[in-house]
């Protein structure tokens, strides 16, 4: 229904204009004197008997309908719904100065002029205001009736309901005035049929009123035939019918003058104001969580009523033959005992049928945490917050999928996966560490702002048990892997005292033994034998040296972390490498032979690749870690060469101990490896008695 103003002529724009405003201005005049005529009116007067009530509330009615008028149109000239609702407008605007007109002008002895046209127009005119209302209900958004048997619905309901009005228009007054006595110039039956029953208005009337029923439903029908943008302008509407469905209600029964105002304030001006939204703004709200919602709330507010009026019939059959003492004393006990109780839980019974267990967010949590702390078992854990969020929000499904170490992928749900639904992340400490599945289509899966905070709430547990399992399966991995290189790193040695050292030294030992027996024969040949099984030995010493800095090198421990940096700042061949060491007191032999293992692999490669003239080697503890920077003055890494083991050793060492080593080359040239190690203290000297 919306339509391109690009295409339309400026001059129909500015008539458009000038239009709607004249609407406007002309309705707000007219509530202006309606006012003013309402105010001078006598208290008793025959005008006051015949013109139902206040005229200005229904002139301001009007007033409300031209402004939306006046909205649409200067948005889209071309827009029918904003010529109906001016004509709408313009209709409630003289049925309200008609009523304000026969109050103030009407009396037993005297009349204003015009007034037979005004109680005319107010008693017998006004009963086809209904029919506009169902038009504009029927038409929407498309300007064009329903195809089918509910457009043949509409059309019949549409023509009943101007029968109805027609009715009104023919049926003397007499039966609706009474003995009211007006003055002889006034005709109150200019229309009327004189053959026509006296009972036919109260009939039409609720014929209308009945068959009112049949455009509220083309709007649901439409509604559920409709997609996109479309779909959304029907939110709108439907919306807008729901309320006044209820307002409908609510005025059969309660029977006060000024709840009939509301009444028909919300049946004929609600409508009018969604159709404008829709139009003009049909993402002003969110409609897809106000209609369901409002849905919801009318039907429990029904539900409500409906127990009210039974506990008033009760009651008041209860009451019968009491005293004013004794009524009061049952209305109390019977209010607090049973009747507030029952309702309140009625009404959280309502509302957990509808949106489930949101509305006590505490009892949530606190299922959840006790579901949690009784279990141990991480896919247990995931259901179980699967479960709890489901009840939480009364949805079929929840779906839990959280990451785990080495690209698994643990899963859990409860219930049964429909064919459309929305993921949500899971994060922990702005890491996302899984996905939250729900169903995207349902009354339920609706979420507000207060709804999403519970979610929050919610899949934090979820978040920290995620997290959990995650570092748990990430220890187990690096369990595995420690007790893996332990292993490897035993057979190496195994490997090299069996078949390295072992075979040495007994070689040796036969060598000598064979010395000896030539002592006494040869000594000259004996004395060659112990040279040579001398320089074997020696060979043999350095094995042992080589197995044992391969565990630790020496010179940590003959000269500490920072002599042993500077022992092999002085092997580099060609590279002037200065040294800046700050290291601090206590620490751990794991850090210490990391930094020592980095720093020599950082300097081979200097040596090695670099091309470099001037080296620094930095050691310091800033904000709790070791520090190593290695730089250099060199040509850098190429953005081609491929990361060697070398450098990827450097990672691994930092990684081992929860540290972090990158590799970079700074604008200025050369390469920068920049180690971080946590400082852990060495533990304290255990004391015995």
């Amino acid at each position: 229904m919306p339509v391109d103003t690009s295409t339309v002529p400026a001059s129909r724009r500015s008539a458009a204009a000038v239009g709607a405003l004249t609407v406007a201005v002309a309705s707000l005049l007219g509530v202006a004197v309606s006012v003013a005529l309402d105010a001078r009116a006598p208290a008793d007067s025959v005008g006051v008997a015949l013109s139902g009530g206040l005229g200005w509330p229904y002139a301001l009615q009007g007033a409300v309908l031209a402004a939306l008028a006046a909205a649409v149109l200067l948005r889209q000239p071309r827009q029918a719904l904003g010529w109906s609702l001016a004509g709408f407008g313009a209709f409630w605007v003289l049925d309200g100065l008609a009523a304000s007109w026969v109050r103030a002008g009407l009396t037993e002895t005297s009349a204003w002029a015009g007034m037979t046209a005004a109680l005319w127009f107010l008693n017998r005119f006004g009963a086809f205001l209904p029919v506009v209302a169902a038009l504009l209900l029927l038409l929407f958004p498309t300007g064009r009736f329903l195809p089918g048997r509910m457009g043949v619905a509409g059309r019949a309901a549409l023509a009943v309901m101007t029968l109805a009005a027609c009715v009104v228009l023919v049926t003397p007054a007499g039966n609706r005035t009474g003995a009211v006595v007006v003055p002889p110039e006034v005709d109150l039956d200019p229309t009327s049929l004189m053959f026509v029953p006296a009972g036919a208005v109260p009939m039409a009337v609720a014929v209308g009123t009945a068959t009112f029923v049949v455009p509220m439903l083309t709007v649901v029908t439409r509604y559920r035939r409709s997609a996109g943008v479309d779909r959304d302008r029907m939110r709108w509407l439907l919306w807008a019918v729901i309320v006044m469905a209820v307002a409908m209600v609510l005025g059969v029964l309660v029977s006060e003058p000024w709840f009939d105002v509301v009444s028909a304030f919300f049946v004929m001006t609600l409508p009018a104001a969604a159709m404008t939204v829709a139009v003009l703004a049909p993402g002003l709200a969110p409609i897809d969580e106000l209609l369901p919602r409002t849905a919801v709330m009318a039907a429990l507010a029904l539900v409500l009523l409906g127990a009210d009026l039974a506990a008033v019939a009760l009651l008041g059959t209860a009451l019968h033959g009491l005293d004013q003492t004794q009524v009061v004393a049952v209305v109390l006990l019977v209010s607090v005992l049973l009747y507030g109780p029952v309702r309140r839980r009625i009404r959280t019974w309502g509302r957990r049928l509808a949106l489930g267990g949101r509305d006590d967010p505490y009892a949530a949590v606190a299922s959840l945490a006790a579901a949690l702390e009784t279990t141990d078992d991480g896919p247990a854990q995931l259901r179980a917050v699967c479960t709890a969020v489901a009840d939480a929000f009364g949805v079929a499904f929840v779906g839990i999928e959280v990451e785990r170490a080495r690209g698994e992928r643990l899963v859990a749900a409860h219930g049964t996966r429909p064919a459309h639904v929305r993921t949500l992340p899971i994060t922990y400490r702005d890491s996302e560490v899984g996905r939250l599945v729900l169903p995207a289509r349902g009354l339920r899966s609706r979420l507000t702002a207060r709804d999403e905070r519970l979610l929050a709430d919610l899949v934090r547990q979820a978040a920290t048990a995620a997290r959990s399992w995650h570092l748990a399966a990430e220890l187990q991995d690096h369990r595995e892997r420690l007790v893996t290189a332990r292993e490897e790193e035993r057979r190496r040695i195994r490997r090299d005292l069996h078949d390295g050292l072992g075979p040495a030294l007994s070689g040796l030992v036969f060598q000598l033994e064979s010395a000896r027996l030539l002592l006494d024969r040869d000594p000259g040949t004996a004395r060659e034998r112990v040279e040579a099984t001398t320089a074997e030995l020696r060979e043999v010493v350095a094995d042992v040296r080589r197995l044992v800095h391969d565990l630790r090198p020496p010179a940590l421990d003959d000269r500490g972390l920072d002599g042993a940096v500077r022992q092999l700042a002085e092997r580099v061949p060609g590279v002037e490498v200065e040294v800046v060491s700050r290291v601090p007191e206590g620490l751990s032999a794991a850090a210490e032979v990391a930094a020592y293992r980095i720093v020599a692999e950082a300097l081979t490669n200097v040596a090695r690749h670099a091309r470099a003239t001037r080296c620094t080697v930095s050691l310091c503890a800033q904000d709790g870690r070791l520090v190593v920077e290695v730089s250099d003055d060199g040509a850098g890494i190429g953005p081609d060469v491929e990361v060697g083991v070398g450098l990827a050793s450097l990672r691994e060492r930092a990684a081992e101990l929860g540290g972090r080593c990158e590799v970079r080359c700074p604008p200025a040239g050369g390469t920068l490896v920049r180690a971080e190690l946590p400082l852990t203290p060495l533990p304290s000297p255990e004391v015995r008695p």
